[in-house]
């Protein structure tokens, strides 16, 4: 029925709360646990659940204060829940319950919504498939011998599954686009610094970005309506106003300059040719088409997977035994407290994590700083001059979400250099901090996405845009 749907069927009392609840759990409950289930969630918060359920059929009909009342959804499983177990997809934080609320769960909160339960990931993000999960393997419910795509897959999965028509993700360098893509829903990760990332553990607080899941635009608009008020617990939340995205959906936009990136961006992944129908169908409505070129996008994984690592490495030394998560057992010393907690197993980090702080402290030491992490930056920066200049010419920018659709599992497992390519058409949006929204597309037997980019808080836009393709069926899987 898609989110809006269900929310005037509850305003109208033609469904409860409750029955809406119970019937997400059940199909949890049949579908998800076990080998064989999807296994999208962690932690299934059932009579917490059911409780707000009931709480919220007891408030008067049709109260436009609420607007997710009822609404189920799910929470990538790295953003803190108070009194709900918290683990980031790892061993190290396996028996880790928060003492509060990350800034958008205290929304989601004021919106009405119910939050069913935390959904696996890749561990602390890192990752393009959910295999990188210490715990399970979530399956991809469009065919469930392929992956769901990550970090957030599990949210993705959710969605995918029916389980839910929202959730939330966290986007790193596509962390919530590519997922979406694969699963055959819609993922938004919005501009940097538009909504809050207080409660959020962090992987690289520079690229870091929450944003919405859903089965539709709509529903993604709804999302991102209740999750980006300012707060000013968290340093880098821009301090503006925010129109309602949901209201903006049903202005029609006037005709789009809709940039198509020309050389240097994979020509030949087999997702293109969705671009190409996408832009004929716009084309055909009005809307003009234009070449344009990011010449220095072709750089954007080796700068990503340079900064992103150099700021994980940071980040996750506070994992050190001593505050809180896993501790070894019995250690020798300080020194030995601090190795074996980080790095046994089971226990401590898994091997994808691993790897990414050993490289990001590489990047970072004495006599490489220079060589590697400061020329990222530079790189950055060129990125993100090339999309101002894009923008000058053209509103939005069409490329694929990724550059093939969703792999079977193991193929990318033993080479990271292949899993990190998944990322090639979405890290430019983190690198620049501009929102970017994944929309399904493709007419074969598995999902893929086109990427609509659009510039810095021009949220409006990415979803009018979105919406557009969402209507002439170009994406229609």
């Amino acid at each position: 029925m898609g989110a809006l749907e269900i929310r005037r069927r509850i305003a109208a009392k033609e469904i409860s709360c409750r029955e809406l609840v119970e019937e997400a759990l059940q199909k949890i409950a049949a579908t998800d646990p076990g080998p064989d289930g999807i296994q999208a969630f962690r932690h299934v918060s059932a009579e917490t659940a059911l409780a707000r359920a009931d709480a919220l059929d007891r408030l008067p009909k049709g109260d436009d204060a609420l607007p997710l009342h009822g609404l189920p959804i799910a929470l990538k499983d790295n953003l803190c829940t108070k009194g709900i177990p918290t683990t980031c997809g790892s061993r190290i934080l396996e028996n880790y319950i928060p003492p509060y609320d990350a800034h958008v769960v205290e929304c989601l909160e004021r919106a009405g919504a119910v939050v069913i339960g935390k959904t696996n990931m890749d561990e602390f993000a890192m990752g393009s498939s959910t295999e990188n999960s210490a715990y399970e393997k979530t399956k991809n419910p469009r065919d469930p011998a392929r992956v769901p795509g990550g970090s957030s897959g599990g949210s993705a999965a959710a969605v995918a599954a029916g389980y839910v028509e929202l959730a939330l993700g966290s986007d790193t360098g596509g962390s919530i686009r590519q997922p979406a893509a694969f699963c055959g829903v819609v993922g938004l990760k919005p501009t940097y610094g538009l909504v809050s990332r207080w409660g959020l553990v962090a992987f690289a607080s520079s690229l870091d970005q929450i944003g919405p899941l859903a089965s539709d635009v709509t529903g993604a608009a709804m999302l991102l309506d209740a999750i980006a008020p300012h707060d000013a617990r968290d340093a880098t939340c821009i301090p503006r106003e925010r129109p309602l995205y949901t209201r903006a959906l049903g202005e029609k936009p006037t005709a789009l300059r809709v940039g198509l990136v020309d050389a240097g961006a994979r020509e030949a992944s087999p997702t293109a040719d969705a671009v190409d129908r996408a832009a004929q169908a716009l084309e055909s409505r009005g809307h003009r088409i234009r070449k344009i070129a990011l010449p220095h996008l072709q750089y954007g994984i080796p700068a990503y997977y340079l900064i992103a690592p150099s700021e994980a490495s940071s980040n996750l030394a506070r994992f050190d035994g001593v505050r809180y998560g896993h501790r070894t057992a019995s250690p020798a010393d300080m020194l030995d407290l601090y190795m074996r907690s980080r790095g046994e197993h089971p226990g401590g980090f898994g091997p994808e994590v691993k790897r990414r702080i050993l490289l990001g402290t590489f990047a970072l030491s004495r006599g490489y700083y220079d060589a590697y992490y400061l020329k990222a930056q530079k790189i950055r920066a060129l990125i993100r001059a090339d999309y101002e200049h894009a923008f000058q010419e053209v509103d939005v920018i069409l490329t694929p979400t990724t550059p093939e659709p969703p792999f079977r599992f193991g193929e990318r497992s033993s080479n990271p250099l292949a899993m990190y390519l998944s990322d090639y058409f979405t890290v430019g949006a983190n690198l620049a901090g501009l929102p970017a929204i994944s929309v399904p597309a493709g007419s074969g037997p598995l999902p893929t996405g086109l990427q609509i980019t659009a510039p810095s808080l021009a949220e409006t836009r990415l979803l009018q845009a979105a919406r557009l393709i969402e209507e002439i069926g170009a994406g229609a899987a």
